[in-house]
C-alpha cells in the first residue's frame, strides 16, 4: 500500500508497505479522506507540536474516513482513550493520559490506504455524507467541544479571532446558538467572506492590535461576552482578552508555535474573566453528525482543495500557504 511519512521539517516521502494486521478490538479500514489540520502543520514545518517531537518517520493524519473491510463507511474518532483512568471514567475520555491518537508522537495516522483502527472508534455515517464530510466531522467535534466549554446561550454577543476551518465553524455553531452578535477576525480576506457567508455578522481584518477597536465599536463600547480563540497567535490571544466583558469567558482553541501562551495578569484579574483551555472533544460525533445530516451545519464549503495521495507534499504546502480553508487528501 502507498503511505506518506515525515522523515524531518517539510520532508514528505512516498513509501510502498505491506498491509497492516488488525490487532485485538481492531478492525481494517480503506482510508477515503484525509484532512490537513493546523496540527499537521506544526508537525511539518516544526518537526513536533508541543512537546511532542518528532523521532521517527511518521504518517500524519488525524481528520479522516473511510470504508471497513466489511463495506461500514465510517468516521473516525483519531484519539483512544485508555477508558479505565479516573479521568475517562469520570466522562472526560479528551484528557486521558494514556490515550493513542493518531498522527502523533509514536502512532501513525491517516494518510496511507489502509490502516487498522480501534473498532469502538469507527463512527457509521449517513450515505447522504461523502468521505469528505465525514472527515471533517472531526474539526466540527472540537468546535462542538468548545462550544460547549463556553455555555453559549441566546442572546449572546461573541468573537471569533481566527476563522480556519474550527473558527468557521464555531461562527456556524454560534448562530444556531442564538448568538445575536457574532464578530470574526482573521488576517486572511477570503476567510473573513467566508465567516460572513457563514453567519458572522461583523467580519473584521486582523492587523496588529488594531482591530480591538472595531470590535469594541461593533458591541456598542460593551465588548464580547465570549471570545473564542482559535488562530494559535498571541495576538488574538490579546485581542481576545481585550475585547471580552467583565466576567466573560475566553476559549483558548488556538495551539501556539511556541508552546507559550501569555496574558496580562492584571487585565484578566481586575475583569473576572474564565479562561479555558480546547482540549480536542469529547461525545461530540453523534451531534456532529446530526448537525451535518440535517443541513445545520455545512462542512462542504469549507473544502478548497482536493489532492490525491501521492500529492500530498503539494497538499501540504497549499495548506501552509493558507490559500484555502481545508485542504483535504482522497484515496
Amino acid at each position: 500500500m502507498k503511505v506518506i511519512r515525515l522523515h524531518a521539517r517539510a520532508d514528505l516521502r512516498l513509501h510502498n508497505e505491506s498491509d497492516p494486521i488488525p490487532g485485538a478490538g481492531e478492525k481494517m479500514l480503506q482510508v477515503k479522506a484525509v484532512g490537513i489540520c493546523g496540527s499537521d502543520l506544526h508537525w511539518f514545518a516544526e518537526g513536533g507540536i508541543g512537546d511532542a517531537q518528532l523521532e521517527h518517520p511518521l504518517v500524519l493524519g488525524h481528520e479522516f474516513a473511510g470504508i471497513t473491510k466489511g463495506g461500514q463507511r465510517v468516521a473516525i474518532d483519531p484519539a483512544i482513550p485508555c477508558r479505565q483512568c479516573e479521568l475517562c471514567q469520570q466522562g472526560h475520555p479528551n484528557l486521558c493520559e494514556r490515550v493513542v491518537f493518531a498522527g502523533h508522537g509514536a502512532q501513525d495516522g491517516a494518510l496511507r490506504e489502509w490502516m487498522a483502527w480501534d473498532e469502538k472508534n469507527m463512527i457509521p455515517i449517513p450515505d447522504l455524507l461523502t468521505y469528505a464530510d465525514g472527515a471533517m466531522l472531526e474539526p466540527l467535534g472540537v468546535a462542538i467541544h468548545a462550544v460547549d466549554l463556553a455555555h453559549l446561550k441566546a442572546g449572546m454577543t461573541v468573537g471569533v479571532f481566527g476563522c480556519g476551518a474550527i473558527g468557521l465553524l464555531i461562527v456556524q455553531l454560534a448562530r444556531l446558538s442564538g448568538a445575536v452578535t457574532i464578530i470574526a477576525t482573521d488576517r486572511l480576506v477570503h476567510r473573513l467572506e467566508a465567516a460572513g457567508s457563514m453567519g458572522a455578522t461583523k467580519a473584521i481584518l486582523a492587523e496588529g492590535g488594531a482591530e480591538i477597536q472595531e470590535v469594541m465599536a461593533a458591541t456598542g463600547g460593551r465588548g464580547v461576552d465570549i471570545a473564542f480563540e482559535v488562530a494559535g497567535e498571541q495576538e488574538a490571544v490579546d485581542t481576545s482578552i481585550a475585547a471580552v466583558i467583565p466576567g466573560g469567558k475566553v476559549i483558548l482553541a488556538g495551539i501556539p508555535v511556541d508552546d507559550s501562551t501569555s496574558f496580562s495578569a492584571s487585565t484578566a484579574r481586575r475583569k473576572g474573566l474564565t479562561i479555558k483551555l480546547v482540549r480536542r472533544m469529547k461525545h461530540t460525533y453523534p451531534r456532529a453528525i446530526e448537525l451535518v445530516s440535517r443541513g445545520l451545519v455545512n462542512v462542504q464549503s469549507l473544502v478548497t482543495h482536493r489532492f490525491p495521495l501521492v500529492k500530498a507534499a503539494e497538499a501540504f504546502a497549499v495548506a501552509q500557504r493558507r490559500e484555502g480553508i481545508k485542504v483535504i487528501i482522497e484515496m
